[in-house]
């Protein structure tokens, strides 16, 4: 079914005075309609624009530095959101997205590369779609919808467990976290190669690849080898901008420059932005740099210059990622297709903070693997880009801290909700990744699921979009989030949150978001009753939804590296084999030659 040609009831917030400017100017360009009197509706395409590590305000229509033009007509044509939140990781945002429910009821309550040995295999951590839970795609197919899907997977890692076997007609999917972007190869320690599977079956990267281009090619490709008459799904992840930051050279040059300032100045100007936009209220204190970040001022300047041109890069990568979704909404067009397409465009979580640079084993494994740190060739092929702590903090502004934590830079990113029937504006009201899913059903008119689907726990946003209410949640009502310790609990204009070791110390903190989007004020000693009554509805939702403790003194970064180390082990076993032989046989050799010359020495 069409979404009905309404008015807007929205709350507006604080919208700029530019954006109020132009609003009438969008409404009559909008290209809003419903059918005709006596014409029967056809049902409207859906797809999901998945962005991997964006910070919220990346996009040049929340204010950032990389020209998204193609991004930015989407966000005219529909409804801007200020207030939506994720999961701090990608794949348990994944499985939120695509399913409606709380990652912990979908068997991905975190990432395989940070599972602690205690929950390996429980209900809720066994790292892929369990059993009774339906994708987007497996309720659509009763439908009649085509359903496809390019780019990153990252919900399970065997052949039982790809895109094909939770709904989707055709799929080329990334099995692991990232990979690179101009090769068929790993981009960590963790994998021993990049994973890609199509229908189910181990695949290859063309000679040409680079992967927002790749992604969508697939896409197009996928459309016009299926039933044209069908309405279809199309989910396109995309790479951008998970590490390794890579992009075409032409698109690195535009930004020459434009971060020669520093993070904290970015990390001020994106402050300056957000009050300028109305996504923070005037005045809202900014949010500190994390304890032990660096001080662009102390950087050498081959330091400040590479890291400079890492952020470059990383501008380069999301323009590339525009162009492709440009290039995918013309062929839409070309089809008849684009007016009666739903469109959702959003991240899976905040900005990526690792580095490196800094770590032996990691500097090992790109040795052998083909990769350089440098600001040479830095964005190409062989290049290992990454754009660190600080750089990742001042994308996160107005928000403090970023990916793997429930503070508000790792959970708070952008959604773009576009389609026919959908007046333009913004939406300020709270929105959660799990409401995508019943939003999109309830908008087509799906099918009932079976009896033995298990229960949706996101709530449709339709009504918001049409305007028959300002919030799909009362004020009472919370949201809640946790990822491997990292906890996140809502409830009106206040928050809880905890951040696990090493940023965080695991400690609860109460926060006034209306006031305090930066969470720079703890208020638990302020408000104890507030405060413990948050507590014992976050302990509730915890064992409704089978959330398991973590282990005494976990750490998320030991996790990573202890996990990569005995992957690497595996993965390189025989090739470490021969190195510590060369090494034994060449100490050996050194000894021997150390013993001959004391023989040979005079009495």
């Amino acid at each position: 079914m069409h979404l009905p040609l309404i008015v807007s009831r929205r709350r507006q917030g604080h919208c700029g005075s530019a954006f109020r400017s132009i609003l009438p100017i969008l409404v009559l360009a909008s290209g809003v309609f419903a059918p005709a009197q006596g014409q029967e509706a056809t049902p409207p395409n859906i797809v999901i624009i998945l962005a991997d590590d964006l910070a919220l305000m990346d996009f040049g229509v929340y204010g950032g530095e990389a020209r998204t033009p193609n991004i930015d007509a989407l966000a005219a044509r529909g409804a801007l959101f200020t207030q939506y939140r994720t999961s701090p990781l990608c794949s348990p945002s994944r499985a939120m997205l695509l399913t409606g429910m709380d990652s912990h009821r979908t068997g991905v309550a975190t990432i395989p590369e940070v599972l602690p040995p205690e929950q390996k295999g429980r209900p809720g951590y066994t790292m892929a779609l369990e059993p009774g839970v339906l994708t987007l795609a497996d309720r659509l197919a009763p439908a009649g919808y085509r359903r496809l899907m390019t780019g990153k997977w990252h919900l399970g890692e065997t052949a039982d467990e790809m895109p094909h076997r939770h709904g989707f007609d055709r799929s080329f999917a990334l099995a692991a976290s990232g990979a690179d972007n101009w090769d068929d190869k790993s981009y960590m320690p963790y994998y021993q190669d990049a994973p890609w599977w199509e229908d189910g079956k181990e695949a290859s990267l063309p000679e040409d690849f680079y992967s927002s281009r790749f992604i969508v090619d697939k896409m197009i490709q996928y459309l016009g080898e299926t039933d044209p008459a069908a309405p279809f799904l199309a989910y396109l992840s995309f790479q951008a901008i998970h590490i390794p930051v890579q992009a075409p050279e032409r698109l690195i040059a535009r930004y020459d420059g434009v971060y020669d300032g520093g993070w904290q100045a970015l990390r001020e100007a994106r402050h300056a932005r957000a009050q300028e936009l109305g996504l923070v209220p005037g005045g809202a204190p900014l949010a500190p740099m994390p304890d032990g970040a660096r001080a662009w001022e102390s950087l050498s300047d081959e330091e400040r210059a590479f890291y400079a041109a890492a952020m470059e890069v990383n501008a380069a990568m999301i323009e590339a990622m525009d162009h492709e979704v440009g290039r995918f909404v013309d062929h839409l067009k070309s089809q008849h297709q684009y007016e009666n397409t739903i469109f959702v465009v959003t991240s899976d979580n905040g900005p990526e903070f690792a580095r490196g640079d800094n770590d032996w084993r990691l500097a090992l494994w790109m040795s052998l693997n083909g990769y350089r740190v440098s600001v040479d060739g830095i964005g190409g092929r062989g290049s290992w880009g990454f754009i660190g702590p600080e750089w990742a903090a001042a994308a996160a502004s107005p928000s403090a801290l970023f990916k793997f934590y429930a503070a508000e830079g790792g959970v708070r990113v952008p959604l773009i909700i576009a389609g026919p029937g959908v007046p333009p504006g913004r939406i300020d009201s709270p929105a959660m990744v799990s409401d995508i899913f019943p939003t999109l059903l309830d908008w087509v008119g799906a099918p009932e699921a079976s009896a033995s689907a298990l229960p949706v726990t996101g709530r449709s946003l339709l009504p918001v979009l049409r305007g028959d209410v300002e919030s799909a949640y009362g004020p009472n009502d919370i949201r809640a989030i946790e990822v491997s310790g990292n906890s996140a609990l809502y409830r009106g204009e206040y928050k809880i949150t905890r951040a696990m070791p090493p940023i965080g110390d695991g400690q609860w903190r109460l926060y006034h978001l209306a006031s305090d989007p930066g969470e720079t004020t703890d208020l638990a000693g302020v408000h104890p009753q507030l405060f413990a009554d948050m507590l014992a509805a976050f302990d509730g939702y915890a064992e409704e939804n089978g959330v398991l403790p973590m282990p005494e003194g976990y750490d998320t970064d030991k996790a990573v590296k202890r996990s990569s180390t005995e992957r690497l082990v595996n993965n390189n076993g025989p090739i470490l084999l021969g190195l510590g032989l060369v090494l034994l046989f060449g100490l050996y050799g050194l000894w021997r030659a150390i013993r001959a010359m004391a023989r040979r020495k005079p009495a």
